[in-house]
Parts: structure tokens; sequence; C-alpha cells
């Protein structure tokens, strides 16, 4: 759905025109997409993450939404900077980069309200 709705996003508004649920959904089931085999992307991401774990570091969104703070601290830890013990208390900076970059927040700022990429199409097509 989400990518449906996304590629319908990218399409000029002037022409009325939207891609069909149905041959969205058939392509992305045969691995047709802008960015190629969705599964087959996942699937390289994961096992290069179980080999170089020190390396790639992999993790999904329902992940992230169900313990957001959990996977920041590991991503934290993964980059070599993990929180301080005042960082993680419920004022500090975990909750903070938490609240920074939400969708809910991101979606609000001005740059992705109001502008547009170097190609037309509007930030706000990516909330």
């Amino acid at each position: 759905m989400s990518l449906w709705q996304f590629t319908n996003n990218l399409l000029p508004k002037e022409t009325g025109t939207t891609s069909p649920l149905e041959e969205t959904f058939d392509k992305f089931c045969r691995g047709v997409s802008m960015y190629g085999p969705f599964w087959d992307h996942v699937l390289g991401y994961y096992k290069a993450s179980l080999e170089m774990p020190h390396k790639v570091f992999f993790l999904t969104y329902e992940e992230m939404k169900e313990k957001p703070r959990e996977q920041l601290k590991r991503w934290a830890d993964f980059l070599g900077c993990p929180f301080s013990e005042d960082e993680e208390e419920v004022d500090g900076g975990v909750n903070e980069i938490l609240r920074l970059s939400s969708f809910d927040n991101l979606s609000k700022l001005d740059v992705n309200q109001n502008r547009k990429l170097s190609t037309g199409h509007e930030n706000k097509s990516f909330f």
C-alpha cells in the first residue's frame, strides 16, 4: 500500500491519473519496481548483517515501531557512540532524538510541507 501511495504521489497532479493498485501489487510480487526486487534487496542486507555484524546494522520498521528507545540505543552502540546514563534519563537525549526524528515532527517541518526536490516532486510525498 505504501509503495502504491508513494508512486501515485509522484505522478503529475495535473494528469489526474493514478497507478491501479492491482498493477502495483502484481509488479511488487514479480520484483518489478524502481529499486529492483524488494525481497532480494532486504535479504541481501540481512545476510550481510549476519556475515559482518560490525559493518551492517539491520533494523526492521516493525522493530523500530515496537521498541524505538531500545533500537535507537542499539544503533548508537553500533556507531560507537553509546548514550551516557544522563542521556538515557527520561529528560535526556534519547527521548529528544526520538521526538525530533518522529514522522509526526518531520512531516510538520516547513521544508517537508512547502519545498520540492530538484526533480519537482514535493518533499511531503515522502511523508
